[in-house]
């Protein structure tokens, strides 16, 4: 992947954060009426969607800043509360609208998932970023 790709994630979770901070607003402000609630989703599930999404933003972009060695791995395992999430969600209240488009969508997601993993555990400018000064 391009030596520049490692900005890409950074904004990419940058923007994850901010949805996940708008989306927080919006379940504790209704009236903000953003638009970014599932009616669908229980209040508990929207509540751990917007907490796993901005969990995820945030961890990579304070370790990114501060160059903490576990970022890949915990942005990874992030990816999979992530998936889990997404899982509940397609399954169990007809996420991305319902239907047998729902799957695709999901299944879009965890290549997705799998091919920003596979970048952080084999890309030189993440290990060069993130590498130990021990």
């Amino acid at each position: 992947m391009s030596k520049n790709f490692i900005y890409v994630l950074l904004v990419m979770k940058v923007g994850l954060l901010v949805w996940g901070v708008l989306g927080f607003i919006e379940y504790f402000v209704p009236t903000a009426a953003l638009g970014l609630q599932d009616s669908n989703f229980p209040a508990g599930v929207q509540f751990l969607h917007w907490l796993l999404i901005s969990s995820t933003g945030l961890i990579f972009v304070f370790g990114y800043l501060t160059r903490w060695t576990y970022t890949p791995f915990v942005t990874i395992v992030m990816y999979a509360t992530l998936a889990t999430i997404c899982f509940v969600e397609t399954v169990d209240f007809n996420a991305f609208g319902g239907g047998d488009r729902r799957f695709f969508i999901m299944g879009v997601e965890y290549v997705l998932y799998i091919i920003l993993a596979a970048y952080l555990l084999r890309s030189e400018q993440v290990r060069l970023r993130f590498q130990s000064d021990e």
